[in-house]
């Protein structure tokens, strides 16, 4: 999503706007992803036989879990990266890690 909303800036559009198309963007595949494993897990949280005991709570934290970084990926995200995010429109460039002496080539 953050590469998409960069990608946005870059092409002009001011930072509000970008970051709530970035994130609207990404909704329905985040959500979807996060639907579809918390219905694999229902069968799990509902179950009454053997080892129920020991499946409901795993289903509940890992249905918990999934709704968790959902409402985390779509929501505080982008809040995080309007509040944070630098204004310059530049981005310093990564440079490589040099390589360690001995493996360099005598000059």
């Amino acid at each position: 999503m953050l590469t998409y909303i960069k990608q946005l800036i870059a092409e002009g559009r001011p930072r509000r706007e970008a970051i709530l198309e970035g994130a609207m963007t990404r909704l329905r595949p985040v959500a979807m992803t996060a639907l579809v494993a918390s219905l694999g897990f229902v069968p799990m949280a509902l179950a009454t036989e053997t080892g129920a005991e020991v499946q409901r709570p795993l289903a509940t934290v890992v249905i918990d879990g999934l709704i968790s970084a959902t409402l985390l990926t779509l929501v505080v995200l982008p809040a995080l990266y309007a509040r944070f995010a630098r204004t310059g429109s530049a981005e310093t460039p990564v440079r490589a890690p040099e390589a360690p002496a001995h493996l360099r080539a005598a000059e």
